[in-house]
């Protein structure tokens, strides 16, 4: 890749620079913003995609269904208050003692929320212009790989879950660096006719590749065959006197699988080219730095913040949505927790029709029709989980329509923030919607929590998840799909 035009050497306005680029179709001038005049690759987008692919190892494996609920299970107690316990779920000790553990994978994953909030947005920053986009995704990527592979280490013993919670953090903080990077790309292999269509393959490709790996893990490890001594058709011995094993390489298999799969994009997709910046400062100067750019977005780009703000609120909905939807699955409706990866396996399948269908919608009729659509269907099918009854049937008819709308909102999200964002700065900005998104992370827990403790009822809860999806809905409602500019 070559940069012969002084002109591509100085950072420039985003009005300045389009015309500039887009008098060229070489793919060595990728990562300038969403150019018009180019072919893109399909070999490439596809590349870009199996990232997506691999990085539901990490969502689907490690922080929803296996690892974290590996560390809150019972193999992490105290054997003593176990042994007292017996066969009563309910015993004072016992749900003291998994309540106390609960609050340590907490308190670790807070603090990884708030390093990724102030560290996101500068790394982003200081990556753009830089020609190492690329390199910072297979750092980063790397470490949350060797995260995940020395969870094979966490053996079932209380001793080990700090250790564990330590390793999630890491994990978590280091996918988030690496997911900024990622999204950024997303200009690289798309045209602003193609943006919806890429990204809502991409995430469509996450959902795809957690169905197989979930499948995979779980015939191989963790689907009991009538066997009392072992899981999986590999028989792998399991609980604490197994060494929970079929957890141990389930995790690990999975860390293979993202390392794997992230490749691709490592070798397909060309680095951006380095450009000589007049912004280039030291890394605390930064933050002088990033609050110009928020000042500056304020004044010239005010629907950049917006979105960021809505976009904030309605993600933390989302994410309430997984993190509390088997939690509703086993206390409301009595799924076990084979049933509940039965129910993830296909919320994921219905999740990926709705992600590829809305990417399609949105090059034809914008992503903001299809956020706003998808979330008035998430208002609709979590409010229908009040009068549905006990039975499982209700659960999976209104979760698995709940579930179609997920996939669209993130993706078209993306997409959206792609087509505003300044051209040269996709890293700084897709680090403040990192960064927004951790800044307000506590609204739909605090609400889930607060209807459960009201009316004593985990089903009310979805009220709460249901009200912060609404307040997303309204503050996005004003948002316009502006291309921005940042002096």
């Amino acid at each position: 890749m070559t940069n012969e035009t002084p002109d591509n050497d100085v950072e420039r306005p985003a009005e300045v620079s389009v015309p500039l680029i887009a008098n060229t179709r070489a793919i060595g001038t990728v990562g300038q913003g969403l150019i018009e005049d180019r072919v893109i690759p399909k070999s490439m987008v596809r590349a870009w995609a199996f990232w997506d692919w691999g990085s539901a190892a990490f969502n689907a494996v490690v922080t929803t269904f296996v690892f974290s609920t590996y560390l809150a299970s019972g193999l992490f107690v105290d054997p003593d208050i176990l042994a007292a316990a017996g066969d009563d779920d309910r015993n004072p000790a016992l749900v003291a003692a998994k309540a106390g553990n609960t609050s340590v994978i907490s308190i670790a994953l807070t603090v990884a929320g708030f390093l990724i909030a102030i560290l996101a947005p500068i790394l982003g920053q200081r990556s753009d212009g830089s020609g190492r986009r690329k390199l910072w995704l297979a750092i980063n990527t790397g470490v949350v790989v060797l995260a995940m592979a020395a969870m094979f280490f966490v053996a079932p013993v209380p001793g080990y879950l700090i250790f564990g919670a330590s390793l999630l953090a890491v994990g978590n903080i280091f996918f988030e660096f690496a997911s900024v990077n990622y999204n950024a790309m997303l200009v690289q292999v798309s045209t602003p006719k193609t943006v919806g269509r890429v990204s809502g393959f991409g995430w469509g490709m996450g959902y795809v590749g957690g169905i197989v790996l979930l499948i995979i893990l779980l015939v191989l490890f963790i689907q009991g065959f009538g066997d009392p001594t072992s899981h999986g058709l590999l028989r792998m011995p399991f609980g604490a006197d197994g060494g929970a094993l079929d957890v141990r390489f389930a995790i690990l298999v999975s860390a293979g699988w993202f390392a794997i799969f992230a490749l691709p994009v490592l070798m397909k997709v060309p680095e951006i080219p380095p450009r000589i910046r007049e912004n280039r400062v030291g890394f605390f100067a930064s933050y002088k730095l990033l609050w110009g750019t928020i000042v500056s977005l304020a004044k010239k780009s005010p629907q950049v913040l917006m979105f960021l703000l809505a976009s904030a609120v309605f993600r933390d909905g989302l994410a309430a949505v997984f993190t509390f939807g088997a939690i509703i699955a086993a206390q409301v409706f009595g799924f076990s927790a084979t049933e509940v990866i039965y129910f993830a396996v296909a919320a994921n399948v219905v999740a990926g029709i709705g992600t590829f269908l809305g990417g399609w919608l949105d090059d034809r009729l914008g992503a903001k029709i299809v956020i706003i659509g998808s979330l008035i269907g998430l208002v609709l099918a979590g409010s229908a989980v009040l009068f549905i009854g006990t039975a499982q049937a209700g659960f999976w008819i209104a979760g698995l329509f709940l579930t179609l709308f997920v996939g669209p909102v993130q993706s078209s999200s993306r997409s959206f923030l792609a087509r505003i964002t300044p051209h040269g700065r996709e890293g700084e900005i897709f680090g403040l919607y990192a960064t927004t998104g951790r800044a307000v992370s506590f609204l739909a827990p605090g609400l889930f929590t607060l209807f459960v403790a009201t009316t004593g009822d985990t089903r009310f809860g979805i009220i709460g998840i249901v009200i912060v999806l609404l307040a997303g809905l309204l503050l996005m409602l004003p948002v316009k799909a502006k291309p921005s500019v940042i002096e």
